[in-house]
């Protein structure tokens, strides 16, 4: 006779749901169904069944629709950000505790990013800017990647920063995440950094524990007296590792070597950059925006980290990846499509069956 754990791990391996619940009742049939554990995970199987039901196949988005996950809540617009109509259409009247913003940096790509008259782009961007921080809770944070092209004076960043001192937030810190990879020249320094704003509205929470990284304390020193007792660094420190401060060195951005690559998002931010922001600016439970969707890697992270996220994209294509990245990952545990071509230009390039994976048990947990 099979033991248990040769029985789980088989129900682990199924792929269809409605037969496994079949081949649990039959074994249950077969062998009297005494044993606890099979009985348990029938259970789970028929409580979550109706709900994974609906969310075995990927809507197929066009302007103005909005999906609403029926697990844990999170919302998928295919919207205008710039609209205040589209924005009120996705929160319902709820505020956020926490906005993550990646527009464009006004470049060129590959055609699918237009390059607008400056003032054209910061016009455009006082929308949007308005619009995020008319849903914003009275004491929330507001992170915003932001590009610095050198061709072009650095901007959009020196006019973004000059229009954001005329809005109601106050500037928190200024964050450089520095790429272990960069656009190499010989006649001038390598490209490795991407900016990131921090501003805050009222007094919102902060948890320096998300800060924390891998990279352990190394040097010894700065002495302080304590309590009349002289003490070093290592003696007073909360952790054996270093905050991360404003400069992030310790992330790699996306490449197409890491299983959360999503080929074809150009400039896809890493989960662990949302995750030390998501963590850091907010509790579990609480609700996240994210009005530039892309890759759906805030979306992805709320997830993780157990926080409800509502997020848009005008394009319907990044609307519908951003919802097959989150239903993947609940059912491979995979967080990305790796070497998989995805996307080009905008464009998806394979079936909804690629995207989606095969459901197993580990959806239920």
């Amino acid at each position: 006779m099979e033991t248990l754990t040769t029985e789980c791990n088989r129900a682990l391996k199924v792929r269809d749901l409605s037969g496994f619940l079949s081949y649990i009742s039959i074994s249950g049939i077969e062998r009297g169904i005494r044993n606890p554990a099979l009985k348990n995970i029938q259970k789970i199987a028929q409580k979550n069944f109706s709900i994974m039901a609906k969310t075995n196949s990927l809507p197929n988005f066009e302007y103005g629709m909005v999906w609403e996950d029926p697990i844990s809540g999170h919302r998928v617009g295919c919207l205008d950000v710039s609209k205040k109509e589209d924005v009120e259409k996705l929160m319902k009247g709820e505020k956020a505790v926490l906005a993550v913003q990646d527009p464009p940096y006004n470049v060129d790509i590959n055609d699918e990013f237009g390059n607008l008259p400056l003032d054209q782009h910061m016009s455009w961007s006082e929308e949007w800017v308005d619009n995020t921080l008319d849903i914003l809770h009275n004491n929330s944070s507001f992170y915003i990647w932001l590009g610095a092209d050198v061709r072009s004076g650095l901007q959009p960043l020196p006019d973004f920063i000059l229009m954001m001192r005329n809005k109601p937030v106050r500037i928190r810190s200024f964050i450089t995440m520095r790429n272990q990879r960069g656009y190499g020249t010989q006649k001038n320094w390598m490209a490795i950094r991407q900016e990131l704003l921090y501003y805050i509205k009222g007094e919102p929470i902060f948890d320096v524990q998300a800060e924390y990284t891998d990279i352990p304390k190394k040097t010894k020193g700065y002495y302080k007296k304590i309590n009349g007792k002289m003490t070093e660094n290592f003696e007073r420190s909360k952790s054996l590792t270093i905050r991360a401060g404003n400069v992030w060195h310790d992330i790699q951005q996306v490449f197409y070597l890491m299983h959360e690559n999503i080929e074809g998002c150009f400039a896809q931010k890493p989960l662990k950059s949302a995750k030390r922001i998501i963590e850091a600016s907010s509790k579990t439970g609480d609700l996240v925006v994210d009005f530039f969707s892309h890759s759906g890697s805030t979306l992805l992270q709320s997830e993780l980290s157990k926080r409800k996220c509502y997020t848009m994209d005008i394009n319907p294509n990044y609307c519908k990846i951003t919802v097959a990245r989150l239903l993947h990952q609940r059912r491979t545990g995979e967080t990305g499509w790796g070497r998989l071509k995805v996307l080009k230009d905008g464009q998806i390039l394979v079936k909804d069956e690629e995207l989606l994976g095969a459901p197993t048990l580990l959806d239920l947990a």
